[in-house]
């Protein structure tokens, strides 16, 4: 399927960056937002919490040693079951939750695509649907190891060469999204936290309110 053509899920949005862009920091922003407004939602991340997720999360510890093929099906497995579970995306859009993802199809074909090459992680995702909105923060990966240094924990991809090369990765799958119906919003993370939370909480309000509007409609 062509990612023109690709179905757009109204009310999804996702975060997305190298290591240490700030998604986790704005995503628990996004749920302390919609929640102080009382408004039905979702915010989750992956790899998930799932069972899917905690094999994907062994593999990226280390602990779990295996092909970078395999973490490819991993990661959509465990992306199947976070968007078609029973609890999952679809079920919550379909009620009306507004649905935040911390990394999704875009980090599989940015990190995977270059540990495996570009086909398969193409290949694997691409039944996915898209988010009405997706947000990227950009920033150096200087500053991004930085900050990711101060981590108790660090995973087999958190190193300075490698996320060099995603960086690019993800300019490359942006642009492959271009004519889609997603909306793109980058933003430099090497801002002050207020000026990207504040751009970020600007998103979202125009997200509610599109949902608001598409609902009463």
């Amino acid at each position: 399927m062509q990612n023109e053509e690709r179905q757009v899920l109204a009310g999804f949005a996702v975060l997305e960056g190298i290591d240490g862009a700030g998604t986790t920091t704005q995503l628990r922003l996004i749920e302390a937002r919609l929640a102080e407004r009382g408004l039905p939602h979702w915010t989750s991340f992956e790899p998930s919490d799932l069972p899917t997720g905690t094999i994907v999360r062994e593999a990226l510890s280390g602990r779990l040693p295996v092909e970078p093929g395999t973490l490819a099906h991993l990661f959509a497995a465990d992306r199947h079951e976070h968007l078609h579970g029973r609890e999952g995306a679809l079920a919550r859009l379909e009620r009306g939750e507004l649905v935040v993802f911390d990394r999704y199809l875009f980090s599989s074909l940015a990190y995977q695509g270059m540990t495996c090459g570009p086909a398969l992680p193409a290949l694997l995702n691409a039944a996915f649907p898209l988010p009405e909105l997706l947000i990227y923060f950009d920033l150096d990966v200087e500053r991004a190891m930085g900050r990711v240094a101060r981590r108790p924990d660090r995973d087999i991809f958190e190193v300075h060469e490698f996320q060099e090369r995603v960086r690019k990765a993800y300019e490359e799958v942006l642009a492959g999204f271009s004519g889609s119906r997603m909306r793109l919003l980058r933003i430099d993370a090497s801002a002050p936290l207020p000026e990207v939370s504040r751009r970020v909480g600007e998103a979202v309000d125009a997200l509610v309110e599109a949902r608001r509007a598409g609902t009463a409609g």
